[in-house]
């Protein structure tokens, strides 16, 4: 008997055995083991910071200016451009595409570019205003002039768009769209394929580099869609050519010893080069019934270089990549951030959303605007360009997952989406972001628009945009402000610039993105805001020249604001009142407005609030319903705000409003930026629920029954007015009705409570139409809880009370017709002048935000006062005086008069702000800071 196999029973019975009990130890071993907790960047320290160079080394383009006007003898000398794909091509080789004009502005060896924008020059030195025009830092090549890179029919060397009504600015924006137009771009790794349109023929470019030895050349592949058209490509602009060769595959401009060349690689017969009046290199393109595609070589170099140059020429084989397909991902790893939920601890309170820095590629997160894709997830643009992506949005913020989806954006500050689509507003047009691999990386960056003009003047922002309910965009621009680098553009009026046709302006923008028309005009710096539901479209403008304060505006077609320099008509239109003014006291420097279309924002439900940079902080905005005129109020909503407020939204999961902003100017903040949920709790409410003017008074409204002997004290209530003056100086004075300087305190005659005790009819002599009013209260609730407060209104028409529809049953015609004692409306005397009411004037008036005390004032946009008095000041037109008291006292009222070498002149003036008493304080504190 054999038993050779008679153990195989046993021996499978045993494994099993082994490896159930193998499988229970790795259970146990695993369920042993603490769970590693997930690593979550809880609180961000800037200051501490090491960010990465602004250009990344492994992504392909930024969107830039470009100035190349002075590259030298041989270049077009008529060479400035305001929107350009700033290309990494390898081998130490770059270019710059004009999107407006569909041209190579320059290409160029050696070093990139100086990071000389606005956000490149502060993206890691926070406080650094002093930019520049951005020029090549390398050895230019090749250039063209400012004329259409593309066109049909025939080559054109001159600018095709409506000259500058200022003869020594440049025409700006793009050119027609049937001449061309700019499609967007496509990133393949390092890599890009650029998209436009020649009149009705899409045309794909693959720029990129190649070298031989000391020779480097500028490779263009292009896809050619087919056409009836021939068409005409201007490849390179050469003055003063000593002479022209052609070669077999070339063609060669001789200048003083250097060879400029263009090769055509063989293979396409429906190509060939031509050179226009010895100076232009053209490619011609004849018509074609199918697709082509052939690549170009241009070069420059020394004569020793022309072989290598002429066998690149021949070898060169371009493929295009499937650049539809989507590229590789730049950005793959997630950055987990935990939020602070504050404590209830009243009726509204500030969540904070924690920034995801420091992150794996040390950028640096600049937020300025916020848009929601659903409950829990956001994008959010940041001002160096960038766009990210935020999840996980829940009541206690436990865990937010911060992801990187697009880059190499120009200064953008707005962002919208719509239909799940991501809208980037910036200097570069209007930018729509697609993810054509779903790896979660933007990969196509299509022009949506750029039909809205854009000058290379640096204060030019591209500063709002809001999606229209009824389809397409509103979009805000900056006037030229006369500040920073000094381009191309001569002084329009005091304090601007010449520049776009489009600039201080609001436009429509179509809803296929083709077109735009003005809608507003007669702006400084507009913000916008726009209900979502309804359409009314809202904003606000920066205090300035021809703007004497900050305005809250209802922005109606055909408006004009009162800056004559962005008028952009003939003739100037009157000017339209806002709906309220705020003072520099309050708001030196508003930007956007949020409707809060929400149920969850308690009384803040259905309101408008505007968004305050210089504060930084939110107030709410009433609009008076009862006036055939436009007019409202504002009151400040109170809360915790450490980083400038500019845009928000309302979360349409959780219905609370979600803002953000980052610091540059002037401001109150304690931190670069910052991301909030405003939220409210539940608690007693203590803001007005409503305000108003009315014939014979003022009319209060709050949630809670007041108590009858606090409300009906008079002693609780002051009320003053004044006027502004809209002028070419910065921002205004305070002046009383008559014209002359001051404020005019007005006399409550008496206080009447409402019906329902939650109102209070103030009744105010000489009610009239009036650029501001002030009223401040005192008040205490019937459980008697105390607070105080104030409110800011502008009386465009004084309407007529319905006291009874009011609640206030016992105030007759009589009542509002009382006499009064005209010396109660004149002005205190005030305080005895010293320096410690000086630095409580001095802070109290949000000086500080602009001047420092102490340390270098990096960061301020004025002088620092400590060791101000008696020094030696140097102004803008050489002068020179010291800082005794006359000049700061002339600096306090007329700061326009004399302004110091390296400021902007940015400084409103406080005439009939302050008392002679005020400013001697004021003087006396600075006196104390030797």
């Amino acid at each position: 008997m054999k038993y050779a196999n008679s153990t195989v029973p046993f021996l499978k019975f045993t494994r099993s055995i082994q490896s159930v009990l193998l499988f229970l130890v790795v259970i146990l071993v695993f369920s042993c083991q603490k769970k590693v907790p997930e690593k979550k960047i809880t609180a961000v320290d800037f200051e501490t910071e090491a960010f990465a160079p602004f250009v990344e080394p492994n992504f392909p383009f930024i969107t830039t200016s470009m100035d190349g006007r002075e590259l030298g003898e041989g270049f077009p000398a008529d060479n400035i451009s305001a929107r350009v794909l700033a290309l990494q091509l390898g081998n130490e080789a770059y270019a710059c595409f004009d999107t407006d004009m569909l041209r190579w502005t320059v290409a160029w060896t050696g070093a990139f570019m100086p990071m000389v924008t606005m956000a490149q020059i502060s993206y890691d030195d926070f406080y650094n205003k002093g930019n520049q025009i951005p020029k090549i830092a390398g050895d230019p090549k090749v250039a063209t002039g400012s004329y259409p890179g593309w066109s049909s029919g025939k080559p054109l060397f001159s600018d095709p768009r409506t000259p500058s009504p200022h003869p020594q600015s440049p025409a700006w924006g793009a050119i027609p769209a049937e001449i061309g137009r700019y499609e967007g771009i496509y990133t393949l790794g390092e890599q890009a394929v650029i998209a436009y349109s020649v009149g009705e023929t899409r045309i794909h470019e693959l720029p990129g580099s190649l070298k031989q030895e000391e020779m480097t050349a500028f490779t263009r592949h292009f896809e050619v869609a087919p056409t009836e058209d021939s068409l005409f490509l201007v490849v390179a602009e050469v003055a003063g050519a000593d002479r022209v060769e052609q070669g077999e595959n070339t063609l060669l401009i001789h200048r003083k010893g250097e060879i400029t060349g263009l090769g055509l690689p063989p293979g396409h017969s429906g190509v060939r080069l031509a050179v226009f009046d010895d100076r232009y290199l053209v490619a011609k393109i004849a018509p074609h019934a199918e697709a082509i595609e052939f690549g170009l070589l241009v070069w420059k170099g020394a004569p020793e270089q022309l072989p290598a140059f002429e066998a690149a020429t021949a070898e060169f084989k371009g493929k295009m990549p499937a650049y539809d397909q989507g590229g590789p991902a730049y950005w793959t790893e997630a950055v987990l951030t935990q939020g602070h939920v504050s404590p209830d601890t009243a009726a509204f309170v500030t969540d904070r959303l924690t920034l995801p820095v420091p992150n794996p590629w040390k950028r640096n997160v600049r937020l300025v605007d916020i848009g929601f894709f659903d409950a829990t997830k956001a994008a959010l643009v940041t001002f160096e360009g960038d766009v990210w992506i935020m999840d996980g949005i829940e009541a206690n913020l436990e865990r937010l997952s911060w992801s990187r989806f697009a880059s190499g954006l120009y200064e953008p500050q707005s962002l919208e989406i719509v239909d799940g689509a991501i809208y980037v507003y910036g200097k570069d047009g209007i930018t729509r972001l697609h993810d054509l691999n779903g790896d979660g990386v933007a990969d196509w960056y299509e022009n949506f628009s750029n039909a809205m003009a854009q000058s290379i003047e640096t204060r030019e922002w591209a500063s709002s945009m809001v999606a229209d309910p009824d389809g397409g965009f509103y979009v805000a621009k900056f006037g030229a402000l006369d500040m920073g680098p000094e381009t191309s553009s001569p002084k329009s009026l005091m304090g601007f610039r010449s520049a776009s046709h489009h600039d201080g302006s609001v436009l429509k923008v179509s809803a296929d993105g083709r077109s735009v028309t003005p809608f507003a005009t007669g702006f400084r710096g507009p913000y916008l805001g726009i209900h979502p539901e309804e359409g009314w479209l809202t904003g606000s403008d920066q205090q300035g020249h021809y703007m004497p304060s900050t305005p809250i505006m209802l922005i109606r077609k055909g408006d004009y604001y009162g800056v004559p320099a962005t008028a952009h008509r003939d003739p100037i239109p009157e000017t339209a009142p806002p709906i309220a003014w705020i003072p520099h006291s309050q708001d030196r420097s508003g930007v956007g407005q949020v409707w809060v279309t929400s149920s969850e924002m308690g009384p803040l439900n259905g309101q408008l609030l505007h968004l305050s940079y210089g504060r930084p902080g939110l107030f709410q905005v009433k609009i008076d319903s009862g006036s055939t005129v436009v007019q409202g109020g504002v009151n400040v909503i109170p809360g915790s705000y450490p980083a400038p407020t500019m845009k928000g939204k309302v979360n349409p999961g959780d219905g609370l409003v979600y803002y953000t902003g980052f610091s540059l100017w002037g401001h109150n903040s304690e931190t670069l930026s910052a991301l909030h949920r405003l939220r409210y709790t539940g608690k007693d409410n203590f803001m007005p629920r409503d305000y108003k003017v009315r014939e014979g008074g003022i009319v209060l409204r709050f949630d809670q029954e007041l108590d009858p002997a606090a409300a009906q004290d008079i002693a609780a209530y002051q009320v003053k007015r004044w006027n502004y003056q809209r002028t070419q100086k910065y921002g205004s004075g305070h002046y009383k009705l008559d014209g002359t300087v001051g404020e005019e305190n007005l006399p409550v005659l008496e206080a009447v409570l409402s019906d329902d005790r939650k109102a209070v009819f103030l009744i105010v002599p000489q009610i009239t139409e009036v650029m501001q009013m002030e009223v401040g209260y005192a008040l205490k609730t019937k459980a008697g809880v105390s607070w105080s407060d104030k409110v800011w209104m502008t009386v465009n028409e004084v309407v007529r009370p319905n006291l009874l529809a009011e609640g206030f049953s016992d105030v007759s015609e009589a009542d509002l017709n009382q006499e009064y004692d005209a010396s109660l409306l004149a002005d205190a005397a005030g305080e005895e002048a010293d320096a410690v009411r000086g630095k409580e004037l001095f802070m109290n008036y949000g000086c500080i935000a602009c001047h420092a005390v102490e340390g270098s004032g990096e960061g301020k946009i004025g002088p620092n006062v400590n060791g101000l008095y008696g020094s030696e000041r140097t102004f803008t037109d050489g002068t020179t005086a010291s800082a005794d008291e006359d000049y700061l006292r002339e600096s306090i009222v007329d700061p326009g008069a004399k302004v110091v070498q390296g400021r902007e002149g940015e400084m409103p003036s406080f005439l009939g702000v302050l008392s002679e008493n005020d400013i001697t304080s004021i003087i006396l504190y600075f006196k104390t800071l030797n």
